[in-house]
């Protein structure tokens, strides 16, 4: 746990519930090959996503008045695609924070981009549920869009 310490520095957020950013990080992987049930970072990644794109949409919609609906949702697919998302996890070095399990870990797995990917939506859907909307709107407007949109 005190690893993660380092990742709530990193993103800025120190979260009430050390639980939801130990399941943020959680790789299925590791889930099944630990002895004890183990929750793991899907249902927290599908919860992410879905932050990420709404939030992504607001943005885009507040700040560009004249665009239409295709160019917004173009816009849009720049910041919420896995290339994206896996790029910003590298920034933040969420490979080092990932549980993964031994074949996962011995593919390189901490440098998938997948994986880093989808630890970053399950990290933003951890936030929300940790703390609020406006919360994680900040957090996603700072480090993942770094304030471009």
């Amino acid at each position: 746990m005190d690893n993660l310490k380092n990742l709530e520095k990193k993103i800025s957020y120190k979260f009430k519930n050390k639980n939801l950013l130990k399941n943020a990080m959680t790789h299925k992987t590791y889930a099944f090959e630990a002895t004890d049930p183990l929750e793991f970072n899907e249902r927290l990644e599908f919860l992410g996503d879905s932050i990420l794109g709404f939030i992504a949409a607001e943005e885009l919609y507040d700040t560009n008045k004249y665009f239409s609906e295709g160019e917004l949702t173009r816009r849009r697919s720049i910041f919420v695609n896995n290339k994206y998302l896996a790029k910003k996890a590298k920034e933040i070095e969420i490979g080092k924070y990932l549980n993964l399990g031994k074949g996962e870990t011995m593919q390189n797995g901490a440098k998938n981009p997948t994986n880093l990917a989808n630890a970053l939506e399950a990290l933003i859907g951890a936030i929300y549920l940790d703390s609020n909307l406006k919360t994680v709107k900040k957090f996603i407007k700072e480090i993942i869009f770094e304030n471009k949109i």
